[in-house]
């Protein structure tokens, strides 16, 4: 498990490519699980969760190329 001590999406996007599945906590945020390259939706996510996830995972794919 990665803990962030804050949110940088382009370093997490880099984490969340580089291992493929794992989890990770964001201190402020909570803690999220990835797999396949793409950060996952929690069970019984919050607003704060989802948006999240959102942002995360738009990066990701903006990232790839």
């Amino acid at each position: 498990m990665r803990i962030f001590k804050k949110y940088s999406p382009a370093m997490i996007a880099k984490h969340v490519r580089t291992f493929f599945k794992g989890r990770l906590y964001i201190h402020g945020r909570g803690a999220y699980e990835f797999d396949k390259g793409s950060v996952l939706m929690p069970v019984g996510a919050d607003d704060k969760h989802r948006d999240t996830v959102r942002e995360l995972n738009s990066y990701i794919e903006t990232s790839k190329t």
